[in-house]
């Protein structure tokens, strides 16, 4: 089983009167590096490691350019948002349990930076999922066929094709050879490596 971790901003904070009270500039306002709605996409898996680079080019989604937005292409994240969750993007990225106990789901956790005038609150989930090769695979119906017999499954979250191969993502850990029957159901595909 592969892991990713999905970072999604869910919420910016503004504590006008502590920043009137303790700031160097009391007119400092809310976070600029982040913006709510923003969602990054963490991998650690062959030559890509996101979490060695501080989340530079995570950002997938954002409602702004991503010049000068933390995670793009100008700057990895905020350091006092990366103090904050990079130990659980790290335990995601491994496959371990990001909060057992408090959240409702182990990969899942809510979190925030350390600044306390203006905290950024994180939605941080570890995506579990599995690569399938699969050969017969012609062309784009092909491929939208595969994908819509695999997303039947009870199992499977969502199912999308990447350039050689399927990222097939899950609820939970499943045997490699229930995914294979799923796709070889249809007699014209043959699974032929799962990692």
């Amino acid at each position: 089983m592969q892991h990713k971790v999905k970072l999604t901003v869910i919420d910016k904070k503004l504590y006008t009167e502590l920043q009137e009270k303790y700031c160097a500039n009391p007119d400092s306002g809310v976070c600029t590096c982040y913006n709510v709605g923003d969602e990054f996409i963490f991998e650690r898996y062959g030559t890509a490691d996101d979490f060695w680079h501080m989340g530079l080019n995570t950002l997938k989604q954002t409602v702004k350019a991503a010049d000068g937005i933390a995670g793009g292409e100008a700057f990895p994240h905020c350091s006092e948002a990366w103090d904050a969750i990079s130990r659980y993007i790290y335990t995601g990225l491994q496959g371990g349990s990001i909060m057992r106990g408090w959240m409702n789901d182990e990969r899942v956790m809510i979190a925030c930076c350390s600044d306390g005038t203006r905290p950024v609150i994180f939605k941080i989930e570890r995506l579990d999922y599995k690569v399938l090769y699969i050969e017969g695979i012609e062309d784009d119906n092909c491929k939208n066929k595969i994908k819509a017999i695999l997303e039947q499954s009870d199992e499977v979250t969502e199912a999308a094709f990447r350039e050689e191969y399927f990222e097939v993502y899950l609820y939970h850990d499943i045997d490699d050879t229930v995914l294979k029957n799923i796709v070889e159901k249809c007699e014209q595909y043959t699974v032929s490596k799962i990692l």
